[in-house]
């Protein structure tokens, strides 16, 4: 009795067993998939909040500039993402991602046999990566404010997002040249910020400065945006986004200590930009800017995009407090210089990109991802030198291609409206609106 007992006890237990043993099996897959919903869920939320950097550009800049060229510079981000995305589907993603060479890919156009080169779905892969060459070809926007046509402007837009842009992120993102060499950029500062930004410098030096910024002693004016509110909107809308910019491209949600990393990194960037461009610019002008804490903030938040998830809280908050400096300094050497650049795009944007690019060779961490340890924990000049190779190299690539580009469209349908039409505002003569019925103004500057 006693014998047949265990025996039954026995033969459970080993049935159990088996079931244990063989439900991995099963099991295995599922929780496979189950990982990869969650990490494609966290990708496309972070791809819907950078698509909003749309909105925040659109407020920002037209906040920055005149009444009468608001629902242009409008139009300018609403189309700047339509021609992106067109031009991302049709050749951008292929010569990013496609299988190729060090400078390009050759394979997937239209989406036609495309792969993802990651563990995330294609379309989702495809996404992501187009709302960021969205943010890329916006942001040149803001540099050419209140002087551009129109036509040129689409040209450009759909130009940079179908290749320009996809042949800078091949070299680094799609398996490229310069992350053969070991080239780091988690989130964007040199394959967003600094193309943009380079294009923008190219934009607003071939389209010269808007009429009554200058005078003949070489002295700049102030020329006021209409709104500080829709500007002040603009930046925390951009700040919001940047939470799925930078988190974002961690591309799986793991445990979730990367995220956080990333999130905090981010913020803290920002929030040293804005004090130190708002002490800065208090000291240098008298007064508390407000436009200059924005961009300040701004800039912070570009500078940490490269280096977020490669250096500690404490780094970033070093190296988001040099952005702010960098960009009141940028603005005012670019008057001085006459380079007429109406919301900052090229202080901000290019200039903290290239700064933010070289500070993850001076602070990145090797614990925390980098190939190698940057110049202030032991690592030597070798990753400071391949970063400032990568982000030279592009801003060098980006403002050749891009002066071709600006010269061609000059040359057949012209670049810059005519000084009537300047003059009367874009939103009448480009547009045939008002963006406040009934309080459109013609005035000289």
């Amino acid at each position: 009795m006693i014998k047949k007992y265990f025996l039954k006890v026995a033969t459970s237990m080993s049935v159990i067993a088996m079931i244990i043993a063989i439900m991995p099996v099963f099991a295995g897959t599922k929780w496979q998939n189950q990982t990869s919903g969650i990490d494609t869920l966290w990708v496309m939320i972070a791809a819907f909040m950078v698509f909003i950097m749309q909105a925040g550009f659109g407020m920002l800049e037209a906040g920055l500039i005149r009444t009468k060229n608001t629902c242009n510079i409008l139009m300018n981000n609403f189309l700047d993402f339509c021609m992106a995305s067109m031009g991302f589907f049709m050749f951008g993603y292929a010569v990013m991602f496609g299988a190729g060479n060090g400078f390009m890919g050759f394979t997937g156009w239209f989406l036609s046999g495309a792969e993802t080169h990651n563990n995330l779905p294609l379309y989702a892969n495809w996404l992501f990566h187009a709302v960021f060459c969205g943010a890329a070809a916006t942001i040149v926007a803001g540099g050419i404010a209140e002087r551009m046509k129109f036509t040129a402007y689409l040209i450009y837009s759909f130009l940079i997002s179908a290749t320009v842009y996809p042949l800078v992120g091949h070299w680094i993102w799609g398996g490229g040249w310069l992350s053969g060499l070991g080239f780091a950029d988690f989130a964007g500062s040199t394959v967003v910020h600094t193309v943009g930004g380079s294009a923008a410098l190219v934009g607003t030096m071939i389209l010269g400065p808007r009429i009554g910024k200058f005078n003949k002693d070489g002295s700049a004016n102030a020329i006021e945006g209409h709104s500080m509110t829709l500007a002040s909107l603009g930046t925390l809308i951009l700040w919001f986004a940047w939470f799925g910019f930078n988190p974002g491209s961690t591309l799986s949600v793991g445990d979730g200590s990367q995220i956080a990393h990333v999130a905090v990194t981010t913020n803290l960037a920002a929030v040293a930009g804005g004090l130190t461009g708002m002490f800065f610019a208090w000291k240098k002008f008298g007064k508390p800017d407000l436009t200059m804490t924005m961009n300040g903030t701004l800039a912070g938040l570009v500078a940490i995009t490269a280096p977020c998830a490669y250096v500690m809280p404490i780094e970033a908050v070093l190296i988001g407090a040099a952005g702010g400096v960098i960009v009141v300094m940028g603005t005012v050497f670019l008057d001085k210089i006459h380079i007429d650049d109406p919301v900052g795009a090229v202080p901000v944007h290019m200039m903290n990109g290239i700064w933010g690019t070289l500070a993850l060779g001076i602070f990145g961490h090797k614990s925390l991802g980098l190939a190698r340890e940057g110049l202030l924990h032991g690592g030597g000049l070798t990753q400071f030198a391949v970063q400032l190779l990568g982000v030279g190299t592009v801003a060098a690539f980006v403002l050749f291609v891009m002066f071709v580009i600006f010269k061609l469209l000059d040359i057949t349908i012209g670049l810059r409206v005519s000084r009537e039409e300047e003059l009367k505002g874009l939103d009448l003569t480009q547009h045939g609106m008002e963006t406040y019925s009934g309080f459109q103004i013609f005035t000289t500057h």
